[in-house]
């Protein structure tokens, strides 16, 4: 959201000093001094580059870098990620307000949103719970609307939890409406029983690393107005090469 702020800034004022330059024909008169000529030619030089990576960025597709393991096994940290600007709606920068309707976040859906502890921070978690819906998680078990959602083993998954430690999760296959995804469970002890019920114009979220995932069982429902996009592909990995171009789902 920050950057965002930034750029838009600087989209503004280049775009403003662009935009006097028209009017003033001050570069062709040449009517200053040469170091405002100077900062007028970059301003007009970069004004339509920075132009169209803040309407790309603003309304078609940005770029995310996964910090954490939380989606594992889905998303791993150093993943670079393409998220889709209009999959949720047309929204204005910064507020993030939403001007044109397109779509709405689905279950199973991996979206990005700000997070609603300090939405100038940036997450991603799996879609569970639509608004309306009751959420229940008990014994390492997912309940929608009092439904069991269902899983079969896939086998074991072994990661670095961080330089020195390694961990051996179980994976498994799990079923969230038409999408098939993984999730890790650990051999951790259970904790106690959660039930929600999603208030409207919210999100349920959870992240598929269940047993190491901050997400809505923690801190509460992802509101309309945070949402960012949907995430669709892995476009850059520096440390898995073989992750470029996979899909995301």
């Amino acid at each position: 959201m920050i950057f965002a702020l930034i750029l838009m800034l600087v989209t503004f004022i280049t775009g403003l000093i662009y935009l006097v330059d028209k009017i003033f024909q001050i570069t062709k008169k040449n009517k200053a001094n040469q170091l405002i000529l100077k900062i007028i030619n970059i301003a007009r030089d970069f004004f339509p580059v920075l132009l169209l990576v803040f309407v790309i960025r603003t309304f078609v597709v940005e770029p995310f870098k996964i910090p954490s393991g939380s989606m594992m096994p889905t998303l791993i940290a150093g993943d670079f990620i393409a998220v889709n600007k209009f999959s949720y709606g047309l929204r204005l920068p910064v507020f993030n307000k939403q001007i044109l309707k397109i779509g709405e976040p689905e279950r199973g859906d991996v979206f990005v949103f700000h997070y609603p502890k300090n939405p100038s921070i940036d997450y991603i978690k799996r879609v569970i719970g639509l608004p309306g819906d009751k959420i229940r998680y008990e014994n390492k078990r997912l309940y929608i609307n009092d439904q069991i959602i269902s899983q079969s083993v896939i086998g074991e998954y072994d990661y670095l939890l961080n330089a020195d430690l390694q961990v051996i999760a179980k994976e498994f296959d799990e079923a969230l409406g038409n999408i098939n995804h993984s999730i890790l469970i650990h051999d951790f002890p259970n904790s106690e029983p959660v039930e929600f019920i999603v208030p409207d114009k919210h999100y349920f979220a959870m992240g598929d690393n269940r047993d190491n995932s901050s997400d809505s069982r923690v801190w509460g429902f992802v509101p309309d107005n945070l949402l960012v996009g949907k995430a669709f592909v892995i476009w850059l990995n520096l440390d898995q090469f073989k992750r470029i171009g996979n899909g995301i789902r």
